[in-house]
């Protein structure tokens, strides 16, 4: 057995093409691209305009068992597909989201995908990429400066400084930063109060962000935004501060797509990054769109597990965008169902299908709760050289019991050689029609029915709990006419409960309700539930501690 590559040098033998002739396989012209050097580009929106007449391609979702330190490779399973479906003869686009600071230089490491199915340029997309998240942060941390400018300057509009919703955000993990006062240091500092910061990817400028369909869209949704309240509980909003015109201007190019390629040469759309366990989880409505009208098929995935990720990409993406998706892949690998089956992960690389069997109780509760969005689904086995035919037949089986195909998927090795089998399941499932979605709820329902029926529907709940505080909040906002918002759940993604270290399927728990945030702006509200926390600490070794320029002045550490 030969020696096994990394990710990083697999990207740096990558044979490139430029990025112009990437744009043209998608019947991009040079004129509609804005090049960021030879190999990324971000594509006018006024281009993306002239598309709306086109027919769509169809929606492919890629989705996940619940994560566990042994790997399931979601982002892996996307660019690994769309290589696979392009080498069949089906044109086809990925839209993924771009990867934050926070986790590559935490402990999850690099979002580039793996092995032989990658986008690149890979150390660009895990560090700077086109600047997106900077502008993010910019346009969120100026409204917080015209709020505390407000105030200074005699506080015409009477917030109350104790209830000042907007917080501040850095896209790096610091615990530290998580409650802090601020204005200190005397009379032209400003007056002090509490506040904290929020992790980039967990603000409501990015919600905002990939849910805009257009610059006009985007500059209505920052003027929606609450940022606190009088002390007469009356709702101040980013507009009674001017913010939403300077918002727009520092947002205005990072709201274009970015073009990159995958190691196979095929067109890829990486734009816009909110966390699936803090915020909605998908990448840009612009982007997956745009695709849509240039692609007979396109896929996208949303984060961590379907109870977090496929949940908000069906009731909240779906339904805000007006998308159709036709099929769903949800990845699972054999080592990570062991995990839910019990085992340690010193314990994966031997034969067990018992402990396959028992885990599959989690692939199974995923694919009994999609089935209630109406989308068909396959399972894509993303295989490990340890697994054993018996411990791949034992998911066959539990996936066929809910009318699932289930297919060994090899593209980390193989790149589209190993994929081709799942890529022919696939597209025969996009093309079949059987597809009828419908979101999980209503928009109807009152918005604590919202949080339960998530709950009780797909978390296996018995019930959703919440204090007075929290019931009066979301009754206030359905009295302000945001009744209709769907909910975006703040929970651990390690488990269907709010207890991360419940594995399997539990079911019978209690979900408790800490807190609810109005995303106005977002058009959407969110439910923190348990400990979770929307600024993340570094682990106790973080990835930073490896990442360094080498002697050949390559990067070294980032994946």
């Amino acid at each position: 057995m030969g020696t096994v590559r990394s990710d990083i040098d697999i990207a740096r033998d990558a044979k490139m093409q430029p990025i112009g002739e990437i744009a043209e396989k998608v019947g991009l012209p040079m004129d509609a691209i804005h090049a960021h050097g030879p190999w990324k580009a971000k594509v006018s929106l006024n281009h993306i305009d002239t598309l709306k007449s086109r027919p769509d391609g169809k929606l492919i979702l890629v989705t996940a068992i619940t994560p566990t330190p042994a790997g399931e490779g979601k982002t892996t399973t996307t660019v690994g597909l769309g290589d696979g479906m392009n080498s069949i003869g089906k044109k086809t686009m990925i839209c993924v989201r771009e990867p934050s600071l926070g986790p590559c230089f935490g402990m999850k490491g690099g979002a580039a995908g793996g092995g032989y199915a990658q986008v690149v340029p890979m150390e660009d997309i895990n560090l700077h990429f086109t600047g997106d998240f900077h502008a993010i942060g910019a346009a969120h941390n100026l409204l917080s400066a015209l709020i505390d400018n407000h105030i200074y300057w005699g506080n015409k509009l009477e917030i109350d400084t104790r209830r000042v919703a907007w917080r501040r955000v850095v896209d790096m993990n610091d615990r530290a930063l998580r409650e802090i006062v601020c204005s200190l240091g005397g009379v032209t500092n400003g007056f002090a109060r509490e506040t904290g910061f929020d992790i980039t990817v967990a603000s409501e400028v990015m919600a905002i962000f990939c849910l805009s369909t257009d610059l006009a869209d985007l500059q209505r949704r920052l003027a929606n935004i609450v940022v606190g309240y009088t002390r007469k509980r009356e709702p101040i909003r980013a507009s009674q501060l001017k913010g939403e015109g300077p918002m727009t201007v520092l947002l205005k190019d990072a709201l274009m797509p970015n073009l990159v390629q995958t190691l196979e040469n095929n067109p890829a759309f990486i734009h816009g990054g909110p966390f699936a366990n803090i915020a909605h989880g998908c990448n840009s409505a612009i982007a997956t769109k745009a695709a849509l009208k240039m692609a007979d098929y396109v896929i996208t995935e949303a984060g961590f597990g379907a109870d977090l990720g496929a949940e908000k990409f069906f009731d909240i993406k779906c339904r805000k965008a007006g998308l159709d998706p036709c099929a769903t892949v949800v990845v699972a690998t054999v080592r990570a169902l062991k995990m839910h089956g019990g085992l340690g992960k010193s314990e994966l690389a031997t034969e067990d299908v018992g402990a396959v069997e028992r885990g599959c109780v989690n692939l199974a509760r995923h694919l009994e709760n999609i089935a209630k969005f109406g989308v068909p689904t396959v399972v894509a086995i993303n295989r490990f050289p340890t697994d054993t035919d018996a411990e791949i037949a034992a998911v066959r089986e539990t996936a066929a019991s809910f009318g699932a195909e289930a297919i060994e998927a090899n593209h980390w090795a193989d790149g589209s050689a190993g994929v081709q089998e799942l890529a022919h399941a696939v597209a025969a499932l996009a093309d079949s029609g059987k597809s009828n979605f419908k979101p999980v709820y209503s928009d109807d329902m009152g918005l604590f029915e919202k949080i339960e029926t998530i709950c009780k529907e797909l978390y296996g709940a018995s019930e959703a709990i919440a204090d007075k505080k929290v019931r009066d909040q979301l009754k206030g906002w359905e009295k302000q006419g945001h009744g209709h918002f769907p909910v975006c759940m703040a929970k651990t993604q390690y488990s269907f409960s709010t207890d991360p270290q419940l594995k399997g399927a539990p079911k019978g728990h209690a979900v408790p309700v800490r807190e609810v945030r109005l995303s106005a702006g977002a058009e959407f509200i969110v439910a923190i539930c348990g400990e979770i926390m929307t600024m993340p600490g570094l682990p106790r070794v973080p990835a930073a501690d490896s990442i360094r320029i080498g002697e050949n002045g390559e990067i070294e550490g980032l994946f």
